[in-house]
């Protein structure tokens, strides 16, 4: 599900020495900021009505058209509707940017996210007109080349053949998937940038090109739409592998205000495409102030949708550790959390945080699972459920001997770097050897009681073997709590964007994580 773009992101500005800065929400020192900042200061590009970039959600097809346009001085024409694009639209259509049936100028396809090749065909045919790529060796170096449509053969080996594009780290294109604000804009910059002439930059190449897109298992929700699970894969609507990084609150009801419009956006803009909700059941949370905690969950998530990433909602038992306690409560908690947002793709649902003490997989876990999940499919029978184990979540061989039946189930495994070593790794091989879909959760840079470390090399060798297996995850925790598995330095604030310098030890290499560097 695509979210309608009600206002035009990209519109030409006078600005004044005031308007020299790029938005609050481009990360200073990030891949695209120099490119955006550069555009925003010629008035290429600007922000939305609350003066945010969000670089992260995808790029429609008018947005698009409209920079590169500008950039390249093409006038605007006369459009055939009143989409606010038509004119550059119908322009660029005239001179051959592409074709009617690729963008009817009736508007339909005008606000949805502009392919890739669609995008590469554009900018080409509008700056490098005179390219050509040698089939052979430069089809050799697309992966998924078969899944290109031969009109887009030429534009696309052409923009391999002097660097513009370069595959994700396993080669491939991706042709069909969209463009990210920040990755759009970076593309038209280094293209204008190398473009010189134009005639005489036909055969140069760009001193670094872009890679296209900048990770392979990363994305939106604009870009990878409804998941579902496949075999012991997260996949988006077209099959594409999808890994999901991010953070977790920490509990809702300790730290509301790190779980924010504005934190949310900070953490997506350093990358993340994923948060997680921790609305605590026990601690004084959900089953001893319920309306308040909900209140709190939900403003959290709709932040989180609208900054375009994926959301938890997260049943956050700890305390309680027996999930089979409070079957009734939770069922009533997740039939009206799918009420709200069962038909939106956004949404995931985590029904049982760290089931601990005297639990059992097949005598406590399952039964209660199996009753959530059926109450979750009353409302949302697409969405994908995340189910905890007996242990703290690190039990996964017992779900794995034992799974629950139904689409769509993930199963999570919680680890904390300074504690949990290769023992629980190979756990977690031998539950995906046996099919077990497998999604972290949880997972902090400290000792498992949040304090001790940071154990950077420990952390790095964890991330390393689930990025090698496509596995998600979410760390442990956005706050400022003066414990080492914190991301924020105490004090930090949480209605501005955050800096290097407001992060933690772990923050910092965490946040270097998003994008599966």
């Amino acid at each position: 599900m695509i979210r309608r773009i009600l206002t035009p992101l990209l519109c030409l500005l006078v600005f004044t020495s005031a308007a020299s800065a790029a938005a609050p929400d481009v990360v200073p020192g990030s891949w695209y900021e120099a490119a955006v900042t550069a555009m925003w200061e010629r008035g290429v590009l600007t922000g939305y009505p609350d003066g945010a970039f969000r670089p992260n959600r995808a790029i429609s097809a008018a947005e698009f058209v409209t920079v590169l346009a500008r950039q390249t001085d093409l006038p605007s024409g006369s459009g055939q509707t009143a989409h606010w694009a038509a004119g550059y639209l119908e322009a660029a259509r005239l001179a051959g940017w592409y074709d009617w049936d690729e963008l009817p100028p009736t508007g339909e396809r005008f606000d949805q996210p502009i392919s890739r090749k669609l995008a590469v065909k554009m900018m080409m045919n509008a700056l490098y007109p005179d390219a050509r790529g040698d089939y052979n060796t430069e089809s050799a170096k697309i992966r998924d080349f078969a899944q290109l449509d031969g009109r887009y053969y030429q534009a696309v080996l052409a923009a391999y053949s002097i660097g513009l594009v370069v595959g994700d780290s396993d080669g491939n294109f991706r042709p069909d998937s969209g463009l990210t604000r920040a990755e759009a804009c970076t593309l038209l910059y280094r293209a204008n940038q190398n473009s010189g002439k134009r005639e005489a930059a036909v055969n140069s190449s760009p001193a670094k090109p872009l890679p296209l897109p900048v990770k392979a298992s990363g994305g939106s929700v604009a870009e990878h739409g409804w998941l579902h699970v496949e075999g012991t894969r997260l996949c988006g609507e077209n099959g594409e592998s999808v890994v999901l990084r991010g953070m977790s609150s920490h509990g809702l009801q300790w730290y509301p205000q790190f779980a924010n419009a504005q934190s949310i956006r900070n953490t997506a803009a350093y990358g993340a495409n994923l948060f997680r909700a921790a609305m605590y059941t026990g601690e004084g949370g959900y089953l001893s102030n319920s309306e308040k905690c909900k209140a709190q969950l939900i403003e959290t998530v709709d932040a989180a949708i609208d900054a375009g990433l994926y959301v938890i909602i997260d049943w956050h038992i700890l305390s309680d550790g027996n999930p089979s306690d409070h079957t009734s409560e939770a069922v009533d908690f997740f039939r009206e959390m799918t009420a709200r947002y069962g038909d939106n793709p956004a949404v995931l649902y985590e029904i049982c945080n760290e089931p601990n003490g005297n639990v059992t997989w097949q005598r406590n876990v399952k039964p209660y699972a199996a009753a959530v999940v059926a109450a979750i499919r009353e409302n949302a029978p697409r969405s994908v459920i995340l189910i905890g184990s007996p242990t703290w979540s690190q039990d996964i061989h017992e779900a794995a001997a034992d799974p629950l039946s139904g689409e769509n189930l993930m199963y999570t495994l919680h680890f904390y770097a300074g504690t949990h070593g290769q023992w629980l790794r190979e756990r977690i091989d031998k539950a995906l050897a046996k099919g077990l879909p497998i999604f972290v959760s949880e997972w902090g840079a400290s000792r498992a009681d949040g304090s001790g470390g940071v154990f950077p090399d420990e952390s790095r060798q964890w991330l390393d073997f689930l990025d090698q297996r496509g596995i998600s995850w979410a760390n442990w925790s956005l706050c400022d709590k003066n414990e080492t598995s914190a991301a924020l330095k105490p004090g930090t604030p949480n209605d501005r964007l955050w800096t290097d310098s407001d992060l933690s030890e772990s923050g910092r290499f965490v946040f270097s994580r998003f994008t599966g560097a």
